[in-house]
């Protein structure tokens, strides 16, 4: 589906969704917990819809309400089972060490760019430690054989979720397990998460787990007032461990030409880009790994600025946003979510209407995204193609 914009700014209240991220770990913790668990999350979107999948090939027991995920605890755990994990890295980077703590004979089905994403030096520790992976089709990879106890290596510098996917995994092997992370860590504040959640499940589990709002979406309302509007987002915890809590900050002391590293915030850059384009350019550092997301980050960045009247570019790892205004146009979404939001609230500050494609791709992580631009105010017309 396709949406065309009206430029005009956004004003109003909104609740900020719960944490995807912090949903994926809870229901992970809640699936391997003693007593059942009732995670309060009102929208989880198409990645959290995977790993409940997942979770119940495994052998969970998943009740969808308004407003909570009802967990009933594996208790026998499934001998060989399919895996969907359509486009999540998520569910694929935390379920795959898991699986092979548990010995399970599992096939996980990959969609979109999945298949295309990374999974070294993940897969090959594995190995070393006692599974077989292999890729039986481009969309499935096979995990069979058991994870033994041991020491575990990785390097940091690939991706947050192989530490993660580990951190979750060890606790279900039988035996003394450690965890080593070698080289630089990227996107440390993921990490800090999942040891968080597991923390929450092992010292004091309630049968009640509230998942918190998500710093990563209300980022679009929150640079959208940056940018003229005048959004209310509720439900968002200051002393959250979400490292795209910086965005606060970040846009509470924008200057022209700023230098900010994305290291630890590669989810926030599309957006972040767009208030560059609108206030005076900046430049974003450690970018190598924006090339691997759902679409490549980097290009399709660029796509929806030169698309709208802006300028930037790229070398290997930086981009650099030039501090040009945004006109409007004809935005492709790349089958992106955070490209989509990011033109929508690129529309606020265009001079002429937005054109998105592809627009459905927001129900990855944030089903109810149309449907709150317009309760703020936000104008639009949809078609299809």
């Amino acid at each position: 589906m396709d949406m065309t914009l009206q430029p005009g700014k956004l004003s109003g209240q909104i609740l900020a969704i719960p944490s995807k991220s912090m949903a994926h770990r809870a229901l992970i913790c809640a699936a391997f917990a003693k007593e059942p668990t009732a995670l309060l999350c009102t929208d989880g979107g198409e990645d959290v819809a995977a790993t409940c999948a997942c979770l119940l090939a495994l052998g969970a027991q998943i009740q969808r309400t308004d407003s909570c995920y009802l967990v009933q605890p594996i208790r026998q755990v499934a001998q060989q089972a399919i895996f969907p994990c359509k486009e999540s890295g998520a569910t694929l980077r935390f379920l795959l060490p898991i699986v092979g703590a548990l010995g399970v004979d599992a096939t996980f089905v990959l969609e979109g760019r999945l298949p295309q994403r990374p999974l070294s030096p993940l897969w090959e520790e594995m190995e070393r430690m006692g599974c077989t992976l292999t890729r039986p089709t481009e969309q499935t990879i096979r995990c069979t054989g058991k994870l033994r106890p041991g020491n575990y290596r990785i390097d940091g510098g690939v991706s947050s979720q192989f530490i993660s996917g580990l951190l979750l995994a060890l606790p279900l092997i039988q035996g003394e397990s450690s965890l080593e992370i070698t080289g630089n860590i990227e996107s440390k504040p993921y990490i800090e998460m999942t040891r968080q959640v597991l923390e929450q499940f092992q010292r004091c589990h309630n049968s009640c787990y509230p998942v918190e709002g998500d710093w990563s979406n209300a980022a679009f309302w929150l640079a959208a007032n940056a940018l003229g509007s005048h959004i209310t987002v509720l439900g968002l915890q200051d002393d959250s461990c979400q490292g795209d809590q910086i965005i606060h900050t970040l846009l509470s002391n924008w200057k022209d030409n700023m230098r900010i590293c994305a290291a630890d915030i590669p989810d926030l850059v599309p957006i972040l880009a767009v208030v560059a384009a609108a206030k005076g350019g900046a430049t974003f550092t450690n970018i190598r790994r924006l090339r691997l997301k759902e679409s490549d980050r980097v290009a399709s960045t660029i796509a929806m600025l030169e698309a709208l009247g802006g300028n930037a570019e790229a070398t290997e790892d930086t981009l650099t946003v030039y501090g040009t205004g945004l006109n409007g146009g004809i935005v492709d979404s790349f089958g992106d979510h955070r490209i989509a939001m990011s033109a929508a609230i690129a529309a606020t500050v265009c001079k002429a209407p937005v054109t998105i494609l592809g627009t459905e791709c927001v129900n990855k992580s944030y089903p109810r995204f149309w449907e709150d631009f317009s309760r703020l105010g936000g104008n639009y017309g949809k078609y299809l193609r």
